[in-house]
């Protein structure tokens, strides 16, 4: 294990797996007003988001276009739950393969010459997730869903 799996990553996908707990499968239907996705295609966005990022891990490269895997059943909470799982596995594998060293000497090419360390490369993937989670506290007020205190604590 390294620093990224020892010190970073824990507590990051919590809210996620709260939000899940919080949700029925029809809440994933939700759909605020306007060009907005539903809440199932904002939480598959965030799954898709996780693998690019978990893919730039291990190839050191940074790309939108990276084919990723879709929930069997993106209106089924049950299927984001284990989606999530299987997710979460594969960044941990994936921080797990980079040393110390690697951490804070290789670089990954995000292109137009942005080249982060892969410690950099994950405080920009922790601000994905707290971007998600902002979205996120959207949709759960306008279901008047209750806030936890760990989700207040995070987000607001």
């Amino acid at each position: 294990m390294n620093s990224l799996v020892e010190e970073e990553l824990p507590g990051n996908q919590d809210l996620r797996d709260q939000l899940l707990d919080m949700l029925s499968d029809q809440d994933l239907a939700y759909k605020l007003p306007g060009n907005n996705p539903t809440l199932g295609e904002l939480c598959e966005e965030m799954g898709q988001i996780q693998q690019v990022y978990a893919h730039s891990f291990k190839s050191f490269k940074h790309d939108w276009a990276y084919p990723y895997a879709k929930p069997e059943a993106p209106h089924r909470v049950a299927s984001f739950k284990t989606w999530f799982k299987e997710l979460d596995e594969q960044l941990v594998e994936a921080l797990n393969g980079l040393s110390e060293a690697d951490i804070h000497t290789q670089q990954i090419d995000r292109g137009h010459g942005f080249t982060p360390s892969p410690y950099v490369q994950f405080q920009i993937y922790r601000e994905a997730i707290l971007i998600f989670y902002a979205k996120a506290s959207v949709y759960l007020k306008a279901l008047e869903k209750p806030y936890s205190d760990e989700w207040k604590r995070w987000v607001g």
